[in-house]
């Protein structure tokens, strides 16, 4: 079965369609996506963001089973799922992130999952939910530089989501993650402060790419980052002890998921053969 009919007989969202990914053609390609759950209407308005903004209707209970369905039919490994934000939700959608989980583990035990959460504003009760459906890696994007964030994510805090990576890595036992657009209007010494600043609150996987705006209505393209100097920062990340690193003009946050998997695992763990749900990932 196509992905594509799996994903749409299913009724579920890819955040590779709804951002736009300029990776879906090899993803798709190779039997590969990322499962955007909680819909696919967000409420906030992130100035880098193509997902469509507004006030989502209702909450799917169904989907986390559906989700699990569509993992085991494509025998997948490794799954990433991620999401909307949904703030009108006093949990933000956290009890749906763990019962997705709960699902995966229930009916492919061999799976492995990574989730990218959002920032739940805050809530930390919301962010134990999700570490308590034992994720295996923990994701949250800081996306950009702190100057930025009044363009590139007006409804986010730059300490809060520091926050949200540090509280993760001593509540739950999966390591945590995080990435960053580059070529929004940052400088050289932003970049590396907030790779400094991710570094501290105990990061072990960094992803680095270039930013792409999806229209006119969204932040345009400040620049075009060298292939050398995300080879530069990715050097730079691993000296300050990120224990893997993706950097380059088309990485997006689950780029490469797999081998994130394999490094953070014992060595006798490590597999070569995960199947990866792949694709940009958004705050």
């Amino acid at each position: 079965m196509s992905l594509k009919r799996l994903i749409g007989g299913l009724s579920l969202h890819t955040v590779c369609e709804s951002a736009q990914c300029p990776n879906m053609g090899e993803c798709w390609s190779n039997g590969t996506a990322t499962f955007m759950i909680l819909g696919d209407i967000c409420t906030r308005s992130c100035g880098f963001c193509a997902i469509e903004t507004g006030r989502p209707q209702g909450l799917d209970e169904l989907e986390p089973s559906r989700v699990a369905q569509a993992v085991k039919t494509l025998g997948l490994s490794h799954a990433v799922i991620t999401s909307v934000n949904r703030d009108e939700l006093a949990d933000g959608g956290a009890r749906i992130f763990a019962r997705t989980l709960e699902q995966i583990h229930l009916h492919s035990e061999m799976t492995s999952v990574e989730v990218l959460i959002p920032d739940f504003q805050g809530n930390w009760d919301a962010l134990d939910t999700v570490l308590g459906a034992s994720p295996d890696i923990l994701n949250h994007n800081i996306e950009s530089v702190p100057r930025l964030y009044s363009r590139m994510r007006p409804q986010a805090k730059y300490e809060r989501s520091l926050e949200l990576l540090d509280r993760a890595r001593f509540r739950g036992k999966a390591p945590t993650k995080s990435g960053m657009m580059l070529g929004a209007g940052e400088t050289r010494f932003e970049t590396e402060r907030v790779i400094r600043d991710l570094a501290a609150v105990g990061c072990s996987i960094l992803t680095l790419g270039q930013y792409l705006s999806p229209s006119a209505r969204h932040v345009p393209v400040a620049r075009f980052v060298h292939p050398d100097e995300f080879a530069d920062l990715r050097h730079f990340a691993r000296d300050l002890g990120f224990r893997h690193v993706e950097s380059g003009p088309l990485v997006r946050s689950s780029y490469h998921a797999e081998r994130q998997v394999d490094d953070m695992a014992p060595p006798s763990e490590s597999s070569d053969n995960a199947l990866i749900t792949e694709s940009t990932i958004l705050s």
